[in-house]
């Protein structure tokens, strides 16, 4: 399974763009463009039968936003990571991408290979912040982004507190096992159980309300790796 290519999926209504990103990305061994589309809704009737590791999606396009794609996605529950690419990229947007889905937000000045860093990170990790980004969640998140959990921390058990604080430790799910002595299939229970507990979609989600509830110190966090 390790040797298995991370599968790719590009939607931005750039033809071009597309083209080019598709061919620099599959020059890495890595990972493997199957599916690419310069239409938002066009995307979604394609997707029914491809299975993507990972969605590149622009937030603005002619035929059908990125907003559009991630509430799909979001409906159906998908396990496709997303990482929005988008020239309309504020980091104010920030904390509404994350509520939204999206495991990754980057503008279009990203450097190529940075980006082909964040894909591996997103796909491995769960979510990827830029050192900007980290800074924002420091000085905004934890205080004022509405509560969107039903449960408080006192609801979590101690060996999902546990979990939650290796997360946000940057920590795969083989090393959170590891550092507990638990077995991967373990710690996914965890991670899907604190999900379900606090309502967010993604694991970006999972740092923020460790942030909201003082389980870690936004000081603390760890950064992603460049």
């Amino acid at each position: 399974m390790e040797n298995l290519k991370i599968k790719i999926g590009i939607v931005d209504d750039d033809l071009l763009f597309v083209q080019l990103l598709k061919n620099y990305i599959n020059n890495d061994e890595r990972f493997e463009v199957v599916l690419t589309s310069t239409s938002g809704q066009h995307f979604l009737n394609e997707t029914d039968n491809n299975a993507l590791d990972v969605l590149i999606l622009d937030l603005r396009m002619a035929n059908g936003d990125g907003l559009e794609v991630m509430s799909a996605f979001a409906q159906k529950e998908a396990d496709t990571k997303i990482i929005v690419l988008s020239s309309f990229y504020r980091r104010s947007f920030m904390g509404q991408m994350l509520k939204m889905g999206a495991h990754a937000f980057l503008s279009k000045e990203i450097e190529l290979e940075e980006l082909l860093n964040v894909i591996h990170s997103v796909y491995h990790k769960g979510h990827y912040f830029s050192d900007e980004q980290i800074d924002v969640m420091r000085g905004q998140l934890s205080n004022k982004l509405p509560e969107f959990h039903a449960y408080s921390k006192d609801d979590l058990t101690d060996r999902e507190v546990d979990v939650l604080k290796l997360v946000c430790q940057q920590l795969s799910t083989k090393e959170i096992a590891d550092a507990l002595f638990i077995s991967p299939k373990t710690v996914e229970t965890h991670k899907t159980n604190l999900m379900i507990k606090t309502c967010v979609k993604n694991m970006a989600g999972l740092v923020i309300y460790a942030v909201q509830n003082n389980i870690v110190d936004a000081n603390e966090i760890v950064l992603f790796d460049k």
